[in-house]
């Protein structure tokens, strides 16, 4: 018994209480930013972008894709005018990709699949928000991923982030599920998987797509092996941007997908 109060006391209950109270992370690595009155248009932070997610448009406006952005920081490193910046803002999360981005979405004509494997059709209800107001069962689906995202789903599930004191947990099948969280570009041989995951996943169902390469395929877009991010297949509710996102960002596109989370 002693040695249960002195563990109880040495090791304090550390979860955090976001989303209730805002996270003081003042070294947290978040979204990057451009200030156009410092930008001198050199045009170095374009040329070093690793991802190509840096754009500027035809009125000579600079912005950044953030479906795109893997944020590493380069552009902050090559700016001599300190017009880029690393900020610590995590919650990216949008229901519409068009928001993340400072150029429009091309939205290029997709392969058909095969009439054997044909998507249900996206069907968003009202009453998804009624019944997983209070309880979620997610399964994670990686469509090919380096598996850093992965790790910071797993991340979810530590003391510290304590996902299931919303009643959210993870389930290990898709007939199981109300939510598929998917990483990963979704490369050709992984998108038969996805679909049929897809299929199998009860109705209503919600998709989230977690990390730049399921937002739009990030550095791995255009490529001859992958899609370019996961809505080239199936119907995404939310997507939530990063190379990785930390938990918390992928808890608040979990939380934004269920409606519980104020608007900013």
């Amino acid at each position: 018994m002693f040695g249960m109060i002195k563990k109880i006391i040495q090791y304090p209950r550390l979860t955090q209480k976001y989303p209730k109270k805002p996270l003081d992370l003042p070294d947290f690595i978040g979204k990057p930013e451009i200030d156009n009155s410092k930008c001198t248009g050199c045009n170095e932070c374009i040329s070093a972008c690793p991802s190509g997610c840096i754009v500027r448009d035809e009125k000579g406006v600079i912005g950044i894709n953030l479906d795109e952005c893997i944020f590493c920081a380069r552009c902050e490193d090559v700016c001599a005018s300190g017009a880029a910046r690393m900020t610590s803002e995590f919650e990216l999360a949008q229901k519409d990709r068009r928001l993340l981005r400072k150029t429009p979405l091309v939205i290029e004509e997709r392969d058909i699949p095969d009439e054997r494997y044909e998507l249900i059709q996206r069907e968003v209800k009202e009453k998804i928000k009624k019944i997983y107001g209070r309880s979620l069962q997610i399964r994670v689906v990686d469509a090919g991923s380096c598996n850093g995202c992965d790790y910071e789903i797993n991340g979810l599930n530590n003391p510290f982030n304590d996902i299931e004191r919303f009643g959210i947990r993870f389930v290990p099948s898709p007939r199981h599920a109300d939510m598929l969280l998917v990483t990963g570009t979704a490369t050709r041989n992984m998108e038969l998987a996805l679909i049929k995951t897809y299929n199998a996943t009860p109705d209503p169902k919600l998709v989230v797509a977690v990390g730049a390469c399921a937002c739009s395929g990030g550095i791995f877009r255009d490529n001859y092996a992958t899609r370019n991010g996961i809505d080239c297949i199936v119907p995404v509710d939310v997507y939530v941007p990063g190379c990785p996102p930390r938990p918390h960002a992928i808890l608040y596109g979990i939380l934004k997908a269920l409606d519980r989370v104020g608007k900013k």
